[in-house]
């Protein structure tokens, strides 16, 4: 794989969606699709599928099913798990951006520091947590983090089988407090 060609949510209005993407993030419209029918399905269902393009290439998309209905969270899931990340270049532009939103009334959280990556974290009008991030780690520090990922995996994978272990024979009952 060499790249994310784009990805795709539902929005409750595309006129809306567009606004917030294209007037206030400044990404691009930059395709529409239109159809009466799902062409992978066959299945009868009106919708506008938009495209929003970033510098890379990649894209932001979404489908209005014309019912002015947002897709539901996941009940299961807290709200800051499921999010996109999209990347700028500066901690400058990551500031301006950020007044940007706080400018059109937007709440922003954040500046939050990870250490190799600053964000701030915001919703979109549809619901869908959107974080903007500035790349802090040169390319070097972020190949020597990668050296160290699987024994990290493998670190969290051996602590969640000890939580496991401990439900099966009557302990914690969650891992969260």
């Amino acid at each position: 794989m060499n790249g994310l060609h784009h990805f795709a949510y539902r929005c409750k209005d595309a006129e809306e969606t567009r606004h917030f993407y294209e007037d206030i993030l400044g990404l691009p419209l930059y395709h529409i699709i239109q159809s009466d029918v799902v062409p992978s399905t066959g299945e009868y269902c009106p919708y506008t599928h938009i495209f929003f393009r970033m510098t890379d290439g990649s894209c932001i998309a979404f489908f209005d099913l014309g019912d002015d209905v947002a897709a539901e969270k996941s009940p299961n899931t807290p709200d800051w798990v499921n999010h996109i990340a999209l990347r700028v270049d500066t901690v400058e532009e990551l500031a301006r951006l950020k007044a940007r939103l706080e400018g059109h009334g937007i709440e922003v959280l954040g500046v939050t520091d990870h250490h190799i990556f600053q964000s701030i974290y915001f919703f979109d009008p549809n619901g869908i947590r959107l974080e903007l991030t500035a790349q802090l780690a040169s390319e070097m520090q972020m190949q020597e983090e990668s050296k160290t990922a699987r024994a990290r995996l493998d670190e969290w994978t051996q602590r969640k089988s000890q939580w496991r272990r401990e439900r099966a024979e009557g302990g914690a009952a969650s891992v969260h407090r």
